[in-house]
């Protein structure tokens, strides 16, 4: 599937889906503005920054990838541009001791948010597979780049 042929009604859902989440989550690990905020004890505390920092980060690359891909079907990214920055990021996943200290709702956004990162690693995936027949060339390089990175 190239990059091209992704239906471009999935990408939108996708980018309101993470613009929703994004806003969840900065609500969410907003510690400034919560009750319940001074009642936490110091790991809790640290919990929520780590998972918070985590999660945002999470969500600011999905909304990359999908931002390139709208400009790419858009017309304003070459193939060349996309394959340099069209590619999502590996996902950390967060840790369960971190997320047993914090509440369920908090959880669930958490979850939510490596879930749609998920589907978008999928399509990124698909999109690489599909370079990588059209352009074995391409492939190797970067598996032997991949192979040789420090790091």
């Amino acid at each position: 599937m190239s990059a091209r042929n992704i239906n471009h009604e999935i990408i939108e859902e996708l980018y309101s889906e993470a613009l929703v989440l994004a806003d969840d989550a900065r609500a969410a690990f907003d510690l400034r503005f919560q009750d319940n905020a001074a009642d936490c004890n110091d790991l809790t505390r640290v919990a929520l920054s780590i998972e918070g920092l985590r999660t945002t980060t999470r969500l600011m690359h999905v909304l990359a990838w999908l931002l390139n891909h709208r400009a790419y079907m858009a017309g304003e990214l070459s193939d060349t541009q996309l394959e340099h920055c069209g590619t999502l990021p590996e996902e950390r996943q967060a840790d369960a001791d971190n997320l047993a200290r914090l509440e369920p709702e908090t959880r669930a956004l958490i979850e939510e948010s490596e879930r749609l990162h998920a589907r978008v690693a999928r399509l990124d995936r698909e999109r690489r597979a599909d370079i990588a027949v059209k352009m074995p060339v391409a492939s190797l390089q970067g598996r032997i780049a991949k192979a040789f990175a420090t790091g």
